[in-house]
């Protein structure tokens, strides 16, 4: 049994639908082969079995012999004996096979996320990416599940068709041709449940996304009276995907019917045909148990083309979507030659604002647009689409782009309100990189303030995290959001207005335990908080997104108007909030 999930799911051919489901296929040949061998025993079984007992009608029935009927007895058993055990096998290939594609389905598209990063709610919705976690890498799994039957039912199919000829040429030219006809009597149904299925798919991953969004915003629907709005929105939207499965089940439902009619209206034709040969004496009665037992066995290789040619379909579907992911490309890529990353304490610059972020200290970036200072925070950390004609940031006099992006990940980091927190453990989650340990945790923590969270879970640190942090409030993910990046404890932080969500007391905390907790090292904040402010080694006032005035808070109070009037605008804000 192939241990999961992969070491290794390699890298796809998304090219094509057709080519991926290939390149899956001979990423677990030797699984494939293995089950489709056994799928091939396990069918041939069965399809000799009305040859054995046919023969044993009239070597040792008809004539009364009875050593000869027990070994016909003999045989027959030790024939379903190699079925049972070729069975379970090839169910256990089966679902080894199932596993392996639904996994490696899995981590690619994790992989890719990961590598898109920042860029994949720019370039695909959640709802398209939950989509295939919930049902396409099911319909991948479930053609390679089938293929082993489907081997064995291609084969099984000649075997019963060889036996027939050798008995009656008239039988076996009936299976031969029938068998490839009823198969294309089916076939005009296949593309229409292609489309359907692919529009019910699109649809799904709408409905998938405005439920994420739905519940994601859901405090803040509550608040604005907006829920009646949403609701209806995603009624309607439910209804459209019900729509779309009524058209896949109609569909289906007539298919599921003529893999019955047809294949059962050609077993009667077999049985009938055969009945008139044993009347006219061209055929033994045991051949003609025989025929019986082949038609009625051949509905089932019958059923089995059919069901692989569906579920073929719906892999295909499924397969469309998944390439749609694995074919993005990240806003931000490493050159295949980048230069040397600057030595440790290098100064950060974008030269088209004007800022300089002195080395070491703690610099807060102020703007009356909010925008503006975000956008620059990003730029900072090249979080923004690369633009090969943007060489403006620089760090220690090297562009940002020249330099290995996973490095600049590692040195630089930004931390905005977008971000969120994963579910799992609450040590887990704080401690990403796992090298904090315990101590840098509670380190961090202490300098979020949170420790009022911990205390107020029963598990502590082993508490799990639901996702996104949903169980807690918005106040308490953003101060654990911060104590997770501190756990890091970067070259060059960057944070995105860290303390938008807390109150006043919390904040002077954090202020002044971020300044301790980050002394010797480069901290940028953007923030319009006074509480912030004042603990600033420097503030850098953004006008236009230009750097307008730059020193300490008071000295800013009383030399900017502008500054002066964002911050105490600020002021009145938060004592209006709290009056």
């Amino acid at each position: 049994m192939r241990r999961l999930p992969l070491d290794d799911p390699g890298v796809a051919d998304h090219r094509s639908p057709d080519r991926f489901l290939w390149w899956m296929a001979r990423r677990q040949w030797q699984t494939l082969l293995g089950g489709m061998f056994f799928g091939v025993i396990w069918m041939s079984a069965q399809a000799v079995m009305p040859l054995v007992i046919g023969r044993a009608i009239d070597e040792g029935v008809a004539t009364k012999d009875v050593p000869t009927l027990a070994v016909y007895a003999a045989i027959l058993l030790g024939v379903g004996l190699v079925q049972a055990v070729a069975g379970i096998v090839r169910h256990r290939f089966a679902v080894t096979n199932w596993l392996t594609a639904a996994y490696r389905v899995v981590q690619l598209v994790t992989r890719q996320s990961v590598r898109l990063g920042s860029s994949l709610p720019r370039k695909v919705s959640t709802g398209e990416v939950a989509a295939i976690g919930t049902s396409d890498l099911s319909h991948i799994g479930q053609v390679m599940d089938v293929s082993a039957r489907f081997a064995g039912a291609v084969v099984s199919f000649f075997v019963v068709a060889v036996v027939l000829l050798q008995t009656s040429v008239t039988l076996g030219l009936v299976v031969l041709i029938g068998v490839p006809l009823v198969v294309l009597l089916v076939g005009p149904l296949l593309s229409p449940l292609q489309k359907v299925s692919a529009d019910q798919r699109h649809l799904m991953g709408e409905l998938s996304n405005t439920a994420s969004d739905i519940v994601g915003g859901l405090r803040v629907l509550r608040g604005i009276g907006g829920e009646d709005v949403f609701s209806a929105r995603y009624r309607r939207q439910s209804q459209d995907v019900r729509h779309a499965g009524v058209r896949v089940a109609r569909l289906q439902s007539v298919l599921d019917a003529m893999q019955i009619l047809l294949p059962g209206m050609f077993v009667v034709a077999v049985v009938w045909l055969g009945a008139r040969m044993a009347v006219a004496g061209e055929i033994t009665a045991g051949q003609l148990v025989a025929f019986y037992g082949y038609a009625a066995f051949l509905m089932l290789p019958l059923r089995t083309v059919v069901e692989f040619a569906n579920k073929l379909i719906r892999a295909r579907v499924s397969a469309k979507r998944i390439i749609k992911v694995l074919a993005l490309d990240p806003d931000n890529a490493s050159l295949d030659s980048p230069l040397p990353m600057p030595p440790a304490g290098s100064e950060l610059r974008d030269d088209v604002s004007g800022l300089r972020i002195e080395t070491g200290r703690l610099t807060a970036l102020v703007s009356e647009q909010p925008d503006d200072t975000s956008h620059l925070a990003d730029k900072l950390g090249r979080m923004t689409p690369d633009d090969p004609t943007d060489r403006s940031v620089t760090l220690g006099g090297v562009p940002l782009l020249d330099l290995p992006l996973e490095d600049v990940r590692r040195r630089i980091i930004v931390s905005d309100t977008g971000s969120q927190l994963f579910s799992g453990a609450l040590g887990e989650v704080l401690d990403v990189t796992g090298r904090a340990g315990r101590e840098g945790a509670e380190a961090a923590v202490h300098t979020a303030s949170a420790e009022d969270i911990l205390e107020a879970l029963p598990e502590g640190y082993g508490a799990q995290v639901t996702e996104r942090g949903r169980s807690l409030s918005g106040g308490q993910r953003q101060r654990l959001t911060l104590a997770r990046v501190l756990t890091v404890d970067p070259e060059i932080l960057i944070l995105v207005e860290p303390t938008s969500a807390v109150d006043a007391h919390t904040e002077a905390r954090i202020a002044s335990r971020l300044r301790a907790r980050r002394a010797g090292r480069t901290t940028v904040v953007t923030t319009t908080s006074p509480l912030l402010l004042d603990t600033a080694d420097v503030v850098v006032f953004l006008e236009e997104g230009k750097v307008a005035a730059t020193g300490t808070h008071h000295e800013l109070l009383g030399s900017c108007p502008g500054y002066r009037r964002v911050v105490v605008r600020e002021v009145q804000d938060v004592q209006e909030v709290t009056a």
